[in-house]
């Protein structure tokens, strides 16, 4: 039988009025899957590592104007899905099946990864659940190789990895690939929004934002790697890239997005902690309280 995390071990530190898995109407699992990082290493402890600095995150949004717990009713938070002895195939597997499980409830699911290959089965069974999706991707890099280290399972082939099952993937702030990640989005025709793009765009303007929302259909799912974020902002990843995405940007295109299209499910993953550096766990916590405000605010009205 499937049970909520306690108030000690849940997002926000939640009483149990506001986080019981029968009326939460969004559930937060954990797929802290780590097995083909290729450089920094820790992402397995990204996801307890968010839920505990999340515990220290103020419930009243001073932007938002409002505590989300008082708009949606509860944020249930599950047990981890455990990676025990399975490959990255296997893993995606149980984990699309957990999450197909939880959609089928009726829930919105947050699924808080390790390396990008857990999340694969978690935006599969979106994937499968609403035909007319994108799954919108933040991230440094492509992801696109078809294999690497000799595994096509490898966290740089992650979207190579949706690709199999689903042909559209919006992509934004990459700005790290290989010359056959560059000429498959062009084959593809994949719409790319790169780094540079944005942070060369004049103050205040916002084609960017305007060129990720054209590009999407109807319905979005959003699959967020922490490279994303400039490492001056987010050190704590495994694989960080200068010239990246600073806060305002992405809560920015958070606040449109949310306001033309139905954001069906939410992935972040690569948050590898620091020993003594909180901030970007802390950071990763309030982006996901900020970005269910910001989704759940509008579904009100």
């Amino acid at each position: 039988m499937r049970r909520a995390l306690p108030i000690s071990r849940n997002f926000l530190a939640l009483e149990r009025s506001q986080s019981a898995l029968q009326t939460s109407s969004v559930v937060i699992q954990q797929a802290p899957f780590e097995r083909t990082t290729s450089y920094g290493k820790g992402a397995a402890k990204g996801p307890q590592a968010i839920l505990k600095a999340s515990h220290q995150v103020e419930l009243f949004d001073a932007a938002l104007g409002l505590e989300l717990v008082s708009a949606i009713p509860g944020i249930a938070t599950l047990p981890p899905v455990a990676p025990g002895n399975r490959d990255g195939r296997q893993y995606a597997q149980a984990l699309r099946d957990e999450t197909a499980h939880w959609i089928q409830q009726g829930k919105f699911v947050v699924t808080l990864g390790g390396e990008h290959t857990a999340i694969v089965g978690a935006i599969q069974a979106h994937c499968e659940a609403w035909e007319d999706l994108t799954v919108l991707q933040l991230d440094a890099h492509s992801d696109l190789r078809d294999e690497y280290d000799g595994s096509p399972w490898n966290h740089a082939c992650a979207m190579a990895r949706v690709l199999d099952f689903h042909s559209h993937i919006v992509q934004m702030g990459i700005r790290s690939q290989c010359r056959e990640e560059r000429e498959k989005t062009e084959v593809l025709r994949t719409p790319v929004i790169y780094a540079h793009q944005i942070l060369t765009a004049p103050h205040g303007e916002e084609s960017w934002i305007k060129r990720v929302i054209g590009a999407c259909r109807k319905r979005v799912y959003v699959t967020f790697d922490c490279d994303v974020f400039d490492p001056a902002v987010i050190p704590a990843t495994g694989t960080p890239e200068p010239g990246g995405l600073n806060w305002q940007h992405v809560d920015g295109l958070f606040r449109r997005l949310c306001n033309v299209r139905d954001v069906v499910g939410l992935d972040i993953s690569e948050l590898a902690p620091i020993p003594g550096i909180h901030h970007p766990q802390f950071s990763v916590a309030k982006l996901l309280y900020r970005f269910l405000g910001i989704r759940f605010q509008d579904a009100r009205g």
